[in-house]
């Protein structure tokens, strides 16, 4: 089967894609026929290790990604496919269903065919999603989701400016906080303004002509999804205990989170998202009543992977980016 590999830390370039032995799934695992995938900026973090802070990169390499290279050899977090075969004490999910959700942090779906454990977070496939809109859901719908859910307790009424509203999880974000009943202002780039507004949003802020913090709004949440504002530029917008929640953290943010945990009035919160069965059958719900919609920007072959990483690194992606996995029969 064809995979794209990643043996060393760097740029796109050391990704290469290669021939390599069909996995066979254990008595627990799923083997899934691989239908799209997408590249996210998990993808691009771990690939080119660049997104921890430096004074947890030791850890980091120990534990998790590997010292002098990486021990995920295979990336690609969101998935769709069928499967293919079911180890023999697989119970949940039968041989031909198709499927989408996450590996979880075992990455590998940027592959032909990949294993999983029965217990990933998958779901079975509504009949009438497309295979490239099921693998752009998962990671950048929960992403938004934890933080508008569970760290901004967002309400009915709340007022919200998300802070790169047309990238992958931006445009996640606009839809969902609209079905929470809030009212939404999107900051994104001029090229962009009529896609955020069509996902929603109630107001747009063109970031190249105009400082949201100069409007004069204030807000009860305020989600930066691309680590292009801070709290410190923008606590004058929130509202007395507004919460800033940012996407990307480094170390002063993590410090902020603690020092406004210890005091009132306006709060940083911040954290990862989790994997949940129960997040993606909400999307899945939403998605069948017309109240999320994946945004594609572009598609890739499995072949052109380095050039959809490239893409996604230049910045100026609307919503995901996916990779279409292709099954040639040979005769």
């Amino acid at each position: 089967m064809k995979a794209v590999l990643h043996t060393k830390f760097g740029p796109p370039d050391e990704l290469q894609v290669k021939e390599i032995e069909k996995p066979a799934p254990a008595d627990n695992e799923l083997l899934i026929k691989v239908r799209a995938t997408s590249v996210t900026s998990t993808d691009c973090n771990v690939r080119d290790f660049t997104f921890v802070p430096g004074v947890f990169q030791i850890p980091a390499r120990l534990f998790m990604f590997g010292v002098f290279k990486p021990r995920i050899n295979i990336l690609g977090i969101d998935i769709a496919g069928e499967i293919e075969a079911v180890g023999k004490n697989v119970r949940r999910f039968k041989e031909g269903a198709q499927v989408f959700g996450t590996p979880g942090l075992a990455f590998g779906a940027h592959a032909q065919y990949t294993c999983v454990p029965e217990d990933a977070v998958l779901a079975i496939k509504p009949a009438d999603m497309a295979w490239q809109e099921a693998a752009a859901i998962f990671l950048g719908a929960s992403t938004a989701l934890f933080f508008l859910r569970e760290k901004g307790d967002i309400q009915a009424g709340h007022k919200i400016l998300i802070y790169g509203a047309s990238g992958a999880i931006g445009t996640y974000a606009v839809q969902l906080a609209k079905h929470f009943g809030a009212e939404v202002t999107g900051v994104c780039s001029t090229a962009n303004l009529e896609m955020v507004k069509s996902l929603g949003a109630d107001k747009v802020i063109d970031y190249t002509k105009e400082d949201y913090v100069e409007s004069g709004d204030s807000y009860d949440l305020i989600l930066d999804t691309v680590g292009k504002t801070s709290f410190s530029h923008g606590k004058r917008s929130l509202k007395k205990n507004g919460i800033f929640l940012p996407v990307v953290m480094n170390l002063t943010e993590l410090v902020q989170i603690v020092w406004t945990s210890m005091r009132g009035g306006k709060k940083v919160k911040g954290g990862v998202a989790g994997e949940r069965v129960e997040d993606l059958e909400f999307f899945k719900e939403l998605y069948e009543k017309g109240e999320l919609k994946p945004v594609i920007d572009r598609c890739y072959p499995l072949e052109q992977t380095t050039e959809a990483f490239r893409y996604v690194e230049n910045g100026h992606k609307k919503g995901n980016v996916v990779i279409i996995v292709e099954h040639i029969i040979k005769s």
